[in-house]
């Protein structure tokens, strides 16, 4: 399969494809790998593979902005954020798409692994990549993130001056979200405290050498009660079906990872990123605005919230109608951003 992606690479940045290459339609069969070159880079102890995209009519004598692009909590590269990557570099940008460390064709151990921490490091490392690319212009790095990484991405560009300009997509404040829930899902306190105390217990379960609980992230159809909400069946019809799965997407987590999510606030010094300007996009019907609306709220100028109308959250993954101007607001905001300063 990864040879097979990676022929679809090649043979459109070359410009033709043959017939079988041609009939990639959906995420398995590389549709969002079109146009990338495989790359490689570090990550503390880690190695990162990424898809390098360069801008359409790239030219080897001239210097491009580029914009680092984070993949949500359990997906990779081949899935969202390879689509928006391969669309911004259309729109003359240097974009990377990469698998977090412990995820996708990256390394890391155990596998599946959510590290807040670590997925900080990886943009971090990212962006030095990108910095370092003899394609980039110096000065000119943005990052972007979606759902979970669009969390990190606010959070990581806090305190990274090196990033000129950051924007999210629909948001997930991974931490938030298990102090709190997310409408349509909402978690009390006495709900938390019941999760530390499992969290605790599976700690001290690690420590003596027992074997991790891990879970799968989306359950299967067959598992679903009256009290499997819409986010989660949402979810379900991106990462779990056609129209979104990925053969290096493993749909597992680890439950001790939730206790690193408890004491996790990505949001918490937004007015950090100030006088760099941000860029909030939003779902009108998704069930994290909230998380939208919060890193807004806390933001300094120069600052813009875009709340899109009629999109829920999976449904600014890849659904063209929301995608396109989604990415028409992303380039105008970087061309602005990174280009015309």
């Amino acid at each position: 399969m990864r040879n097979k992606l990676r022929y679809f690479a090649l043979c459109s940045a070359v410009g033709f494809c043959a017939a079988g290459a041609a009939a990639a339609q959906t995420v398995a069969d590389g549709i969002n790998v079109l146009g990338s070159t495989s790359v490689k880079f570090a990550s503390g102890p880690e190695t990162i593979a990424g898809n390098l995209y360069l801008p359409a009519n790239y030219d080897a004598s001239q210097k491009y902005p580029a914009i680092v692009v984070s993949h949500p909590w359990g997906g990779v590269k081949e899935q969202t954020a390879g689509l928006y990557a391969q669309r911004l570099a259309k729109e003359g940008f240097v974009t990377l798409a990469y698998d977090a460390s412990h995820y996708g064709e990256s390394t890391g151990t155990p596998r599946d692994y959510e590290d807040p921490s670590v997925r900080l490091r990886d943009i971090r490392s990212a962006v030095s990549f990108l910095e370092n690319r003899q394609e980039v212009r110096t000065g000119a790095v943005g990052t972007l993130g979606i759902c979970a990484g669009g969390g990190y991405t606010l959070h990581e560009a806090q305190f990274d001056p090196r990033v000129k300009a950051t924007a999210s997509v629909v948001a997930y404040d991974i931490g938030g979200a298990v102090r709190h829930g997310i409408e349509g899902a909402e978690v009390s306190f006495e709900q938390f405290q019941n999760t530390l105390n499992a969290v605790a217990d599976e700690w001290s379960r690690i420590e003596k050498g027992e074997k991790p609980k891990v879970f799968p992230l989306l359950p299967d159809k067959k598992d679903w009660t009256d009290k499997t909400d819409d986010f989660t069946k949402e979810a379900f019809s991106y990462y779990r079906e056609k129209r979104g799965a990925s053969p290096n997407a493993s749909n597992r987590f680890h439950f001790a990872t939730l206790g690193l999510f408890a004491g996790y606030y990505p949001l918490e010094h937004m007015e950090a990123i100030s006088p760099r300007p941000v860029l909030i996009i939003a779902g009108e019907k998704a069930q994290t605005l909230r998380f939208s609306k919060e890193a807004y709220e806390k933001a300094k100028e120069p600052k813009e919230l875009v709340v899109v109308p009629g999109a829920s959250h999976f449904a600014m993954y890849d659904k063209e109608e929301f995608v396109a101007p989604t990415v028409a607001k992303l380039a105008d905001f970087f061309r602005k951003n990174l280009i015309s300063k």
